[in-house]
Parts: structure tokens; C-alpha cells; sequence
């Protein structure tokens, strides 16, 4: 059989020093939770992942800690185990079949294109997750194993977005350059062919630097209990969580093991604040959601303001290129504005379509005995283990049992909030960001999901990414700014992207999306693609319409809506 490795060595990539400390700092200390690794393809982001598999830490039996494989196509039998068919048909005994998250506890879990992963899947990995445990419960017969692991995932950000309950519960976040140094271009390809040519030969002469990168993780991980927390590094992280506004507290734990297991990294017996530094921007990444304290603008009008702070960008400075009447307006706040607003029902061709796709095509068929009961399918997926367990393992089978449907319609409300200049006149901006918030409080109530994008200050950024409806919202949308032009194609474009990829993934996601906009713009939409059940609301409050709305609505193929009349100031 050959020995040929599969894996490129951890030590012999290129680059990427700050992915690498991350994944080293999950290997010494698991209870880090994780590492989200984002960025674009051809990146590094899976090789880099797979490879930490060959370093992790030995146990006293001479077995490595084990490194499992979450494919996309995964069932949720496969995740969470399942009963044993064989040990039914076999002896009417039931054995239980481990699962991937029976693999994994004490180790890795690792998903390629995790942003991929089917809503199922996601909630069975946040269960075990959360617990610790898992809970694999079938017709009366129950069992229960420890799963205890930490989760590695990769995506690229361009290809959709991860549910804002599974970012939370990754430890780190790294977020990949676009570009890549020529230099490090060029020694990549080298030993990218040095490997496929003779991947024996290659990985020998990595050995002894990967026996002494594992020997280091485990004297880090023997170490780590010893290291010492002064007083002051509670306080420091938790000011630091306070003014990156995070919710919860599992930013702070989660920093400070980050920060204990980098000490014991460097060979430190107690933090220090170059540790707590080192992984602030991984623990905040995707956590933050008010942006970092920036210097003043600088007097020639260039900006300062972190690349990540989508909001900001484009705000400061007088160099900004005006685009038009509305463009030349400086940006300028508004704040939100109570509305009296109710959304209208869904229509009712999405609801019949919604109805087609989940009603059963076909009843259960009649069985050749007498007496046989009609079996009550909820689903189209026959559970046999249901089944040879209520008939006792007798053949043929008179009675079939199909799992549970999912109960309830998913139900997301995606916001386009228009933040053009030409909005900010008569408080319509404000108005608007009420009408905003007036949907986030319904979707609310009914415990469904919301998500809200921005489209104005010359380009579309997002202002709340899909998750469930806050019980509040004011902050964020007083947060957001006017101004601008109005790139309503983008945001439509961006838009229909978005319900593409949700869908994708969730089939039976139904998708209400508002596009709240006076229509100040000529831009045509009728050769973009339809965003399904929409509606537009047109907040246009001159005494001499443009009358775009309407035009807008029937491009989309939306039901029209105004904004509510003004009470007299």
C-alpha cells in the first residue's frame, strides 16, 4: 500500500503568518472555539487548514488528536450518528452507528465552504456545539456522547454570507488578503511543484521542522494551566468589548484563553500585553459592531478610516468626487423617526408557489394486508428505523414511517433602505429608517430573520447582516448616514444575488424584500432580475413628483406602497 502523503506540510506554506498563529493557538487551547478563515480562492485557506491535521498534539496512547472532514453533502444521520440497520434486521438489537461529531470530539471539525452549509446541518452543528454534547433521540431510544471540538471553517465571502449564530460561535476570525506579495507568488509555485513532482521527497525534507512545531504545540498545551493572568488584563478586555459594542460575553472568555495560549506560545508564564494585542483582531473581526476609534481626518482631506468600516468609507475629506445635484451633499445623520407602518401580507403567488413545493405529492399507498393503517406522511423521506422498529421486523412491511417534516416556513425580510443625498430633505431619511425599524419590530414578534443593506454614499454597504430580528435597532440605523448618489442598480443587482444564495441553500426560505427609495435616479431596472415577493415603498414627498416609484414597482414586478403621510411639524 503506498505511504504516499496527501496533505502539503504545515510548515513548508508560504506566508500567511497570522492564519497560521491562529491555528496553532485552537491546536494548544481547543476551548478557543475555532478558526473562521475568509478570503478569496486560490488563497491558501484549506490547504493551510488540512495541514494542521499532521501537527496536533499526541495523547499518552500514541493516538493524534483526530481531524474531521464536514462535507457540504453531508447527511444529518452522517453528523449526528444514527441506529444501526443491520443490528435491527440482523437480531431486533439496536447499536448505535457514530456520527462525525463522535469523530471529532476532542479534536477538529473542519468545513470547506462552511457559508455553503445547508441551514440542517447548521442546526444540528450549533446544538452540539453549544452543549457539548449530542443528543441522538429516534422512537424511544436515546443516546448520548460527548462532542467537544473546535470548528474550522473556510469561505469566500463572495460566494454568500454565514449565519450570524454560526459566526459567533467560532473563536477567531481571519479575514485573507486579496493580493499576495510577488515574492511569495513566486516561492509558492516552486514549492507547489516541488511537492506534485515528488510529494515524498518534499514532505522529507519538512519532517524534522514539523516534529519540532508539534513538539512546541504540546509543551505550550502542558504549559498553559501554569500561565498567569494579571489583574488588569480582565478589565483591559472587557473596556476593549465595551468599545467594539460586541454582544455577550464570549468575545471576553474567548480573548482571554486566545491570550493565555499565545503566552504559553511564546514561552510566557504570565500575559502580557503584547499578547492581548496579538489577537484582538481576531477575536473582534466578527464580532465588532461599532467601528474603531480613528485618528482626525488629515488636513489634505485622505481618509484614515479602516478598511473594514464599511460604513465610513468615503465620509471624511472634501476630495470626493461629486456626482451630481444629490452627490455633492456632504454626508449627514439622521435619526430614526417613529412610523406607523404594517407590512403588507405576502402575496399570494409566492404563497401558492411556497404551497406547491411543500404539500406531499403523493398520500401512502395502501398495504396487500387487512387491517394495515395508512401510514401519516409528513415527509417525503421514509425513517427506517421508525419503520422496522413499529413493525418488529416483520416482512413484508405493513406499515412505512417517514420523518417529521420541518415545522413552520422560514421567513426572511430583506431591507434596501435608500441613504442618497436626495433623501435627506423633509426627515424623509429618518421617516425611512423608522418605516426600517417598524419591519425589524414585526419580524420580531414572529421570531423571523431580518437583514438590511444601505444604498446611497456611492455604493451599497450593509447596515444589519441577515440574522434574527433585534428587539431593537435604533442605534444601528442612527448610525447610518446620508448622502451621496443613489446606485439603486447595484443595490438590486446585490439584492437578487443575496436571495440566490439563500435559497440555494434553503429551499424553503421565503424571501419578503422592501426597497424603500424616493427613486431620485434614472437608472433602469427592467433587465435585472426579479426579487420575488417585493415591495416597494416610495417615500417621495415632493409637491412635484418625478413619479418614479410606480416605474420602479412595475420593473420589479413589486407591490407599490408610500411612505405614510407627515404629521404637521
Amino acid at each position: 500500500m503506498s505511504t504516499q502523503p496527501t496533505e502539503f506540510p504545515f510548515t513548508a506554506i508560504v506566508g500567511q503568518s497570522s492564519l497560521k498563529t491562529a491555528l496553532i493557538l485552537n491546536a494548544i487551547n481547543p476551548k478557543i472555539g475555532g478558526v473562521l478563515i475568509s478570503g478569496p480562492r486560490g488563497s491558501a485557506k484549506s490547504t493551510l487548514a488540512r495541514a494542521l491535521a499532521d501537527i496536533l498534539p499526541i495523547d499518552g496512547e500514541g493516538r493524534r488528536s483526530p481531524f474531521v472532514n464536514l462535507p457540504l453533502g453531508t447527511s444529518e444521520d452522517r453528523l449526528i450518528g444514527s441506529l444501526d440497520l443491520q443490528g435491527v434486521l440482523a437480531d431486533q438489537s439496536v447499536r448505535f452507528q457514530p456520527g462525525l461529531l463522535a469523530k471529532a470530539d476532542s479534536g477538529v471539525l473542519y468545513v470547506d465552504e462552511v457559508n455553503l452549509l445547508p441551514d440542517a446541518l447548521v442546526d444540528l452543528l450549533l446544538d452540539a456545539a453549544a452543549r457539548g454534547t449530542n443528543v441522538v433521540e429516534r422512537d424511544g431510544i436515546s443516546h448520548t456522547h460527548s462532542a467537544r471540538f473546535a470548528l474550522i471553517g473556510t469561505m469566500n465571502p463572495d460566494e454568500g454570507e454565514l449565519r450570524p449564530q454560526l459566526l459567533d460561535r467560532f473563536g477567531l476570525c481571519l479575514e485573507l488578503e486579496r493580493s499576495i506579495p510577488r515574492a511569495d507568488r513566486v516561492a509558492i509555485v516552486q514549492q507547489r511543484e516541488a511537492f506534485e513532482n515528488d510529494p515524498l521527497r518534499f514532505c522529507a525534507q519538512f519532517e524534522d521542522a514539523q516534529q519540532t512545531l508539534a513538539n512546541r504545540i504540546v509543551h505550550a498545551r502542558e504549559s498553559l494551566a501554569a500561565v498567569a493572568t494579571p489583574d488588569w488584563a480582565y478589565p483591559h478586555i472587557a473596556e476593549q468589548c465595551e468599545a467594539a459594542g460586541v454582544e455577550g460575553l464570549r468575545a471576553d472568555v474567548t480573548w482571554h484563553r486566545a491570550a493565555q495560549a499565545h503566552a504559553a506560545w511564546r514561552g510566557d508564564g504570565s500575559i502580557s500585553l503584547h499578547d492581548i494585542e496579538a489577537v484582538e483582531p481576531w477575536v473582534l473581526a466578527h464580532r465588532r459592531t461599532t467601528p474603531p476609534t480613528e485618528p482626525p481626518a488629515p488636513k489634505d482631506g485622505s481618509s484614515g478610516s479602516d478598511p473594514l468600516d464599511g460604513q465610513n468609507r468615503g465620509r471624511q475629506g472634501d476630495g470626493r468626487e461629486e456626482q451630481g445635484q444629490w452627490g455633492a451633499l456632504p454626508p449627514e445623520a439622521q435619526r430614526t423617526e417613529a412610523v406607523d407602518w404594517r407590512a403588507p401580507p405576502a402575496s399570494q403567488s409566492q404563497h401558492n408557489a411556497h404551497q406547491r413545493t411543500t404539500t406531499p405529492a403523493s398520500k401512502a399507498r395502501k398495504g396487500d394486508h387487512a387491517g394495515q393503517r395508512r401510514a401519516q406522511r409528513t415527509n417525503n423521506k421514509p425513517d427506517w428505523f421508525a419503520t422496522l422498529l413499529t413493525n418488529r421486523g416483520r416482512w413484508p412491511l405493513r406499515e412505512l414511517r417517514f420523518r417529521k417534516a420541518r415545522s413552520g416556513q422560514p421567513v426572511l425580510h430583506l431591507v434596501l433602505l435608500d441613504t442618497s443625498g436626495s433623501t435627506l430633505g423633509k426627515r424623509l431619511l429618518g421617516r425611512a429608517k423608522g418605516l426600517v425599524e417598524s419591519v425589524a419590530h414585526q419580524a420580531y414578534a414572529a421570531r423571523e430573520q431580518i437583514a438590511v443593506l444601505a444604498f446611497g454614499n456611492d455604493g451599497v454597504q450593509p447596515v444589519l447582516p441577515r440574522r434574527r430580528a433585534p428587539k431593537a435597532m435604533a442605534d444601528r440605523l442612527d448610525a447610518t448616514h446620508g448622502g451621496g448618489g443613489t446606485p439603486l442598480r447595484a443595490a438590486v443587482s446585490r439584492a437578487a444575488q443575496l436571495i440566490r444564495q439563500w435559497q440555494r441553500r434553503e429551499p424553503g426560505l421565503h424571501i419578503r424584500t422592501y426597497l424603500i427609495t424616493d427613486g431620485r435616479t434614472r437608472q433602469p431596472l427592467h433587465d435585472l432580475p426579479r426579487l420575488g415577493d417585493c415591495v416597494v415603498v416610495d417615500t417621495e414627498q415632493s409637491a412635484i413628483k418625478r413619479g418614479r416609484g410606480p416605474q420602479i414597482a412595475e420593473q420589479l414586478g413589486a407591490l407599490y406602497q408610500t411612505l405614510p403621510a407627515m404629521e404637521a411639524l
